[in-house]
């Protein structure tokens, strides 16, 4: 029981101070731009007296959660703002906690404007903060940390792969697997005090630890095979980093404007046009892709601007996920088979005097470009080579097959978001699911019976892996955790 009060207390203290502010927030919740209908959220002690100000009736009772149309004053001069719909939540049973209510009135900015100044005349209210109405429910325990980072995913979803992921995270997904792990490991934890403290008075049997250790050793399989995602979830977040590189002139211009559909780099016959890094976010086949199009590749050049441009593209080149490699066709016309073909990309590779190990880890796709200059019996030569593409930029009447090749090495490398095997989605989680193997490590590295270990370093260990998981979560205060994922949400949410 210690152990939990100690996990808890951080956590609750926090959320006592909070609660015990007892103001009062609002803020238009829908975007700021012209709309049909716009809604604007109250949440906290006061929610009933602004209600009741806003409709200018101070007896008035709404039922929960069934929408009313009323006319809304304002409460300084009782004119008439507008009539809309209005809607009460009371506490527990809201997305806060706290009692709310929604006011959905026409979208115009002169009716919202007037709406946010009535609300600011009523005694108690102020106006919300960015987050701080889903910071509320996070503190009422209505979202845990992992859900309060998915709704944040789900708002600036831009692909529909995203937005499935996202929405998986913020219905609990995650949180439910973690919080699998952290009563697991809290269990583990409470029979080793308990071992510990009781042992010799209350004759516990000492094969309470060997149950624990075979528990922890599955504990950590299971988080391990949890890590062992090739960060699909992150690159599905963040957008896979897709460089295109090449010699000069080859054609990774042409490439990135075919593929975005708009003119993004200047294309001209004069090589070495592009010299610094051009980036484009693009929704791909429902997959979220950052496509990089950067200065030609070569041994060397006498010009300081080429040779900045050089240095910047090899360092995109290791930030990269996937490299989409462009050679001119007439080099790769004399390839007969596949096994040919690695040994062309390292003797390419080190023409633009890109070192091998830069690429590891990667995808690489060999890409053929120009195949118009070619012959009939040549193209259908290098069609038959499985793992080059060809494209022709200026006949792009090979793009369809180039472009589901591609779409398909997304879907692998982001993979589908599925409820019943939920992925990593965030690098911190990442690192304290791996500092909670490795205390798990620790323990089971220390822990041997033959020598009797010092038992309550043994339990520091374990209490550690469950802090591990309970900062991802959110169980425990960690106010610079808090910080980062707020600050990006938007003011109403």
């Amino acid at each position: 029981m210690a152990l939990l009060r100690n996990a808890s207390n951080g956590f609750l203290g926090h959320f006592r101070r909070f609660a015990s502010s007892g103001c009062t927030i609002y803020s238009l919740s829908s975007g700021h731009v012209k709309c049909g209908v716009s809604v604007i959220r109250v949440s906290g002690p006061q929610t009933k007296k602004a209600l009741r100000a806003i409709v200018a009736n101070k007896e008035y009772e709404p039922k929960a959660r069934q929408a009313y149309l009323k006319s809304f004053y304002h409460p300084a001069s009782n004119d008439m703002i507008d009539r809309g719909l209005l809607l009460w939540f009371p506490g527990p049973a809201s997305f806060t906690g706290e009692d709310s209510c929604e006011f959905q009135v026409h979208g115009s900015l002169a009716v919202i404007a007037a709406m946010l100044d009535a609300l600011g005349k009523v005694d108690g209210l102020r106006p919300a903060e960015p987050g701080e109405f889903t910071k509320r429910a996070f503190f009422g325990g209505k979202l845990d940390l992992t859900e309060v980072e998915g709704l944040a995913d789900l708002i600036h979803a831009e692909t529909e792969a995203q937005r499935k992921q996202a929405l998986l995270q913020s219905t609990g997904a995650l949180a439910r697997l973690y919080d699998t792990w952290r009563r697991r490991l809290i269990r583990c934890a409470a029979h080793l005090e308990a071992y510990i403290d009781f042992a010799e008075e209350e004759q516990i049997e000492g094969g309470i630890i060997l149950q624990l250790t075979k528990e922890l050793k599955a504990v950590k399989r299971e988080i391990r095979e949890h890590l062992s995602d090739q960060r699909q979830g992150e690159l599905l977040r963040d957008g896979v980093r897709t460089v295109i590189i090449g010699a000069p002139n080859v054609g990774k211009s042409s490439l990135l404007n075919l593929l975005c559909q708009r003119s993004v780099s200047i294309v001209t016959d004069q090589a070495g046009t592009t010299r610094d890094i051009i980036e484009t976010m693009h929704n791909f086949g429902g997959y979220p892709v950052v496509f990089a199009d950067t200065a030609g590749l070569r041994r060397s050049t006498t010009d300081s601007i080429e040779q900045e441009g050089m240095q910047r593209a090899k360092d995109c080149l290791a930030q990269s996920d996937l490299i989409l490699l462009l050679a001119d066709a007439k080099n790769i016309k004399h390839l007969t088979h596949d096994d040919a073909v690695a040994p062309f990309v390292d003797s390419y590779l080190g023409e633009l005097d890109i070192p091998r190990e830069l690429c590891a880890g990667k995808r690489l796709q060999l890409v053929a470009n120009k195949t118009d200059i070619l012959s009939d019996e040549e193209n259908q030569q290098l069609g038959q080579l499985s793992n080059v593409l060809t494209i022709s930029c200026h006949k792009p009447d090979k793009m369809p097959v180039f472009l589901g090749s591609l779409e398909k090495q997304l879907k692998e490398l982001c993979g589908e978001p599925r409820a019943e095997n939920p992925r990593i989605t965030n690098t911190r989680y990442r690192q304290q699911l791996e500092r909670c193997i490795e205390n798990i490590d620790i323990f089971l590295r220390d822990y041997r019976p033959d020598v009797y270990p010092d038992m309550a370093i043994a339990a520091s260990k374990l209490r550690n892996s469950v802090r591990c998981i309970e900062r991802i979560t959110g169980h425990i205060s960690c106010e610079d955790i808090l910080d980062v994922v707020f600050k990006d949400f938007c003011i109403g949410k």
